[in-house]
């Protein structure tokens, strides 16, 4: 708590102070005392709380008329209820006593202008601003937690400008606004007072460059609203009308947590004295907002918006795998976009270009684009064509090294919800690939990591990728959904699967059966030759190895069981001291509700079925979920990728409010 300001009497002339309301102040009644006075009494105006605050231990109450001691451990404490109409409308009267005598050796009148000051945001979280006289100073998570919420600006609302909002120091449009958090500060009083008081608005040098608060004079037009705090303005004098009793404000977020930012931001106004030298603060209100979370949205969400690119090489074009996703689209209720080949300028990896996530507040919400450190083909797409009004963008980059494969998306997932060990985890953990954790090797860029570990709400797990060529978490695992309690299945390739499979096929009189039957132009290998392979079979036993030691660290950080986990067949090989998938990787799939596309794999042909395609359909359509097969073998796996490499979903956000979470 604030000390209480001190106002000294006089017994010569009256004393003039302003209280504000709902604050306590001392009134010094020891400084000036008439010579021989031994006791004193307090009195005040109506509209003015008067209590006397002692040390029991050292003085007793008195009884009868309340005069009290002249003693060191008295004070008295004053308040006021509602502001002034008028100057000095409200007084204080002390008296002072002798040792017996019943009249009084003097008095000390206090005169007090009454001002009502509030600095008030969206503290309980209902998407309205409330009068509080509660803690404004602390924020607090969980279901009883409290506190204001902030969105960072990162869309762009303007129709002239290619930046996002949070570049410019002027209002994008009036719709901007809805991307603020609302701000009012009371300012209840006499307009005399203001004549000799001023109330400044500040905000400390650390938060300037994180946080821009735009005054609102009530119009209708953009020249309505001025940016008065920011990373070049730390203070504002704030233009109070007469006769007005509030003024609104509008906050923007301009940084998301970081490692240097925890995502907190304060802002306040002060009642300063101007006719003081210096110029004395009587007052101080302290608002804290927290910097909304950018939050992932696991492929268990249902699917909003499909992406797929348009591309033209020496293979020819990828048009029949469009229409394969365009059927998969309309299967599952969502829209089809495509970004044709001139924009991605034949960079078909849009799964590693970016992610899609949201940020929200009680009063809104909006989609976000996170732009990976890739440089490739699309590395302008999400900025020139996503980033508009409520879409947002969001990107890292190092300033030190060059990308890695690791810092393509494909290596950025997502589990749904989990609980694990007591602790409950709403929005599902993030999953990133990593070298070895007692090895050197390739990682994610540190910058992208930082700002992930800093959203604090779906704490990220490290995985090893670094085993496989490409390297990323995608290339052997992917979550789907399901209608029982759990709510999903965690998918694992599986070398150890797959080569059951072909050894029961084999013991069932089906040897000869071909890997690749149906491609031209591919050297197909029977189930003998595969199973014969020992360097085939070596190759696998790492790999599993690689994705057993994945298996655990996910049993452990998800809270999983076996129960949860599905192995899909999968074969690999070894390059250079890298795995690739032998055939199709069918776990890298795009998830868009019940219905899965996944690689088809062309497997060995038995009883006129592929062996690989019934096996996964076994699995996964008891749970309800529909397997679509779609050919991706030249136009994606050829080339080191498969169906979720190429292909990206905007998902819904988590009905679950991130606040109400404790991380």
């Amino acid at each position: 708590m604030a000390p209480r300001r001190v106002v000294q009497l006089s017994l010569e002339q009256p004393t003039h102070a302003v209280c504000v309301v709902g604050v306590e102040m001392v009134v010094d009644v020891h400084s000036d005392v008439p010579k021989g006075a031994k006791t004193f009494g307090a009195a005040g105006s109506p509209g003015v709380e008067v209590s006397v605050l002692y040390d029991p231990q050292r003085v007793t109450r008195p009884s009868g008329k309340t005069r009290w001691p002249l003693d060191a451990s008295v004070d008295v404490v004053v308040s006021v209820d509602t502001a002034s109409k008028d100057l000095d409308d409200l007084t204080v009267r002390v008296s002072y006593f002798g040792e017996h005598e019943s009249r009084a050796l003097g008095h000390a009148t206090l005169y007090l202008t009454g001002v009502d000051v509030s600095l008030d945001v969206d503290t309980d979280r209902t998407g309205t601003v409330r009068r509080s006289r509660g803690d404004k100073k602390t924020w607090r998570w969980g279901p009883e937690g409290y506190g204001a919420i902030l969105l960072v600006n990162c869309d762009r609302d303007s129709h002239t400008s290619m930046r996002p909002d949070l570049a410019s120091r002027q209002l994008a449009s009036m719709a901007d606004l809805q991307d603020m958090s609302p701000m009012v500060l009371s300012c209840n009083g006499p307009d005399e007072l203001f004549d000799s008081h001023k109330l400044v608005l500040s905000v400390p040098l650390s938060d300037s460059k994180r946080v821009g608060v735009f005054c609102s004079r009530g119009g209708n037009f953009l020249s309505d609203y001025k940016q008065v705090l920011g990373p070049r303005q730390l203070s504002y004098k704030v233009e109070r009308q007469p006769g007005e009793q509030e003024v609104r404000f509008y906050v923007e977020g301009l940084a998301f947590p970081d490692a240097d930012f925890l995502g907190l931001v304060s802002l306040s106004v002060s009642l300063v004295d101007t006719g003081t030298l210096p110029e004395a603060p009587l007052f101080t209100d302290t608002v804290v907002f927290r910097v909304a979370p950018w939050i992932m949205t696991p492929s268990t969400q249902p699917p909003l918006d499909l992406y797929v690119c348009s591309v033209l090489d020496d293979h020819g074009s990828n048009e029949k795998f469009l229409d394969d996703m365009s059927y998969l689209a309309l299967k599952a209720d969502c829209k089809l976009i495509i970004c044709p080949w001139f924009e991605n300028r034949n960079d078909r990896w849009i799964q590693d270009e970016m992610e899609f996530g949201y940020i929200e507040a009680p009063h809104k919400s909006f989609p976000v684009v996170f732009d990976s450190p890739r440089e490739r083909g699309l590395k302008d797409f999400p900025y020139k064509k996503i980033l508009g009004p409520d879409f947002g963008y969001v990107t890292r980059k190092s300033l030190f090294s060059g990308p890695s494969s690791l810092d393509s998306f494909g290596n950025l997932d997502v589990s749904p919800p989990v609980t694990v060990g007591g602790q409950h985890y709403p929005l599902g953990r993030i999953l990133v690939g990593s070298s070895f954790p007692e090895a050197s090797g390739r990682r994610m860029a540190k910058v992208v990591l930082n700002f992930l570990f800093a959203q604090r709400v779906q704490a990220p797990v490290e995985l090893y990728s670094d085993w496989l060529s490409v390297g990323h978490v995608d290339e052997f695992l992917s979550f789907v959904p399901t209608s029982d309690k759990k709510g999903f299945r965690l998918l694992l390739a599986s070398p150890s699967a797959c080569l059951k499979l072909f050894q029961e096929k084999r013991e069932e009189g089906h040897g000869e059966a071909a890997q690749f039957d149906g491609l031209d132009n591919v050297i197909k290998r029977s189930i003998n030759e595969m199973l014969a392979d020992r360097t085939l079979q070596s190759d696998n036993l790492y790999a599993q190895k690689c994705i057993d030691r994945n298996r655990e660290v996910l049993k452990r950080e998800l809270g999983l069981t076996e129960r949860d986990i599905i192995d899909l067949p999968q074969l690999f090989t070894q390059k250079d001291s890298y795995a690739e998938a032998f055939f199709p990787d069918m776990v890298n799939m795009v998830v868009l509700g019940r219905y899965l596309g996944i690689p088809k794999p062309y497997g060995p042909i038995i009883d006129g079925r592929c062996c690989l395609e019934e096996k996964v359909r076994s699995l996964l359509e008891p749970l309800g979920l529909r397997c679509i097969f779609i050919d991706d073998y030249l136009s994606y796996h050829k080339m080191m990728g498969e169906i979720h490499c190429g292909t990206n979903v905007r998902r819904q956000p988590f009905p679950f409010k991130w606040w109400h979470m404790v991380p």
